[in-house]
């Protein structure tokens, strides 16, 4: 795949770039090794200074660098706004809570005791140079979440973004670099999948995180797995909706809207699949379908468009053929199932409704990226959380109940990294996130997050002559 800036609201080519070559990569790899050595050594309050510096830098720029993420990958105007603000935040987040999250501990007196130590301590030292395969959905925030943690632990970052967003990418090397971290601390390499081996086999990298599609995930994984390297993988997710009886229904139905087609459809954690109870499935059904053929579909540069285009060419046919299979088995189009008539370039989708799913059809297995919700008639909780876990994926799950033994059954039974009761799921840098089942492993943002790409190291001291 070319490394280049398509607009996917026309197809318009508008900036190629260059792949580095051999020794360009070599270059980058000998400067995050020596930053790390440094970078290593510094203080909170230093790294805290510097992150705080490339926050205040991110919401001046908030305007541009929105238009630039909108431009490469087509995502509504205000939604690129809100996701440079959401990472300048989880930027003061963590410059503000690192210290206190990787403070040493110390392990209970009776086992320092019965260890014959005098005293014990663990403490969280970083690893080295993290090398970050990213994708285009979040250009911005995806980089971020890693970063952020990442820099404040002390070590060094390598960023391999995806291809179709280069501008993006340079930006984020641009940004750390205006905040004033020293040369090497973190860098983007404009490179092809294809080179990712080589570098994630260097001795000078010492981990990796990938967000991304199951079979990049794999891949890397292999790889680390063979040079005994920690990974951290988020990949699809395919999450359940459930709407049981105590719903408000009005609120969940809105709601759905949102989460549905929140970056045109194209997110991990946007809800996909609608499980609802027999007794308010008409009703919900009515209101969510209405709502999703009101949407406004179009240039996502607009302040009134709802819904942008997909980001590339082969995103929305990998799209249309899930719709098309189900149509063929017998689903129904409650709205949307093509191409809007009114648009000849770009690469748009009608926000889509489909019913009468059955698990014959590849869209009940397989992660719809875009703007087509199923819905599936369930008779009862049981039958929700068998539908609910139907799936190879497990990232995060949405519910609706105000039901407490409902609400305690589901946080039990769904299997998925997170359940998000009466909402939508959202990240946010206080609390873990990540999946289960081939949604990966790990965990990104919170405390956890910070510690994914540290060394735990227990010191132990002896009894004092």
């Amino acid at each position: 795949m070319a490394i280049a800036t398509v607009n996917p609201a026309t197809g318009e080519t508008l900036k190629t770039f260059d792949a580095l070559n051999p020794g360009e990569v070599e270059d980058r790899l000998v400067r995050a090794e020596q930053a790390y050595q440094e970078h290593r050594t510094t203080t909170f309050a230093y790294r805290r200074e510097l992150l705080l510096a490339a926050a205040d830098l991110l919401d001046a720029d908030r305007e541009t660098i929105a238009r630039t993420m909108t431009t490469e990958m087509g995502k509504p105007l205000a939604q690129a706004r809100a996701e440079a603000k959401k990472c300048a935040k989880t930027m003061r987040w963590y410059a503000h809570h690192a210290e206190k999250l990787l403070a040493d501990e110390y392990p209970d007196p009776a086992d320092v005791t019965d260890s014959g130590a005098a005293r014990v301590v663990v403490r969280y030292r970083p690893i080295g140079t993290v090398l970050a395969v990213m994708p285009w959905n979040f250009p911005l925030w995806q980089v971020v979440r890693f970063a952020a943690p990442a820099l404040m632990a002390g070590n060094t970052g390598l960023l391999k973004h995806a291809s179709n967003v280069p501008q993006t990418a340079l930006y984020i090397e641009e940004l750390f670099r205006r905040a004033g971290y020293p040369e090497g601390c973190f860098q983007t390499l404009l490179i092809g999948s294809g080179a990712v081996e080589d570098i994630l086999r260097d001795p000078r990298v010492a981990a990796a995180t990938l967000t991304g599609s199951e079979p990049a995930g794999r891949s890397v994984a292999s790889i680390a797995g063979d040079e005994v390297k920690k990974t951290v993988l988020e990949l699809g997710g395919s999450d359940p909706y459930v709407v049981l009886p105590s719903a408000d229904l009005e609120k969940a139905a809105a709601t759905a809207v949102t989460a549905r087609v929140q970056n045109n459809g194209q997110s991990c954690i946007a809800a996909k699949r609608f499980i609802v109870h027999a007794d308010v499935y008409d009703a919900f059904a009515a209101r969510f379908t209405e709502r999703m053929a009101a949407l406004s579909v179009g240039d996502p540069m607009d302040e009134n468009t709802d819904v942008g285009p997909l980001a590339s060419e082969q995103g929305r046919s990998d799209l249309e053929e899930l719709v098309d299979d189900a149509v063929h088995q017998g689903a129904a189009a409650l709205c949307g199932g093509r191409r809007p008539p009114d648009r000849h370039a770009g690469w748009f989708y009608e926000p889509t409704v489909l019913s009468g799913i059955t698990p014959t059809m590849r869209i009940h297995h397989e992660e719809a990226f875009g703007p087509v919700a199923t819905l599936y008639r369930v008779a009862d909780i049981d039958e929700a959380v068998s539908v609910a876990n139907d799936s190879p994926f497990g990232l995060s799950s949405n519910a609706w109940t105000r039901d407490p033994d409902e609400q305690d059954r589901l946080s039990r039974d769904l299997q998925a990294g997170g359940v998000y009761f009466n909402g939508m799921t959202a990240s946010h840098p206080g609390f873990p996130f990540g999946g289960a089942k081939r949604s990966g492993y790990g965990r990104e943002l919170s405390g956890h997050g910070i510690r994914e790409f540290c060394n735990m190291t227990t010191v132990w001291y002896g009894p004092e002559e």
